[in-house]
């Protein structure tokens, strides 16, 4: 059961972490484009940067919770 987790957990984050995200919203794109290819990746990464916080910050959270249920 457990190589089963562990193998659907890898798949998960396989699948929602391409190599090549883009993480722009409509005026961002818009930005972008009046900016060049070059500035665009860096908002493009920036974006992208910024969103890894929150995600990381639930992450922790559902593990200590999942762990500490897991326990009892």
């Amino acid at each position: 059961m457990n190589k089963y987790c562990v193998a659907f957990f890898y798949g998960l984050i396989a699948i929602c972490l391409p190599l090549c995200s883009i993480a722009q919203c409509a005026m961002c794109t818009k930005t972008a484009q009046q900016l060049g290819e070059k500035p665009a990746l860096g908002l493009n990464n920036g974006i992208l940067y910024l969103m890894l916080a929150p995600f990381a910050v639930v992450g922790v959270i559902a593990y200590r919770w999942w762990k500490a249920n897991r326990a009892e």
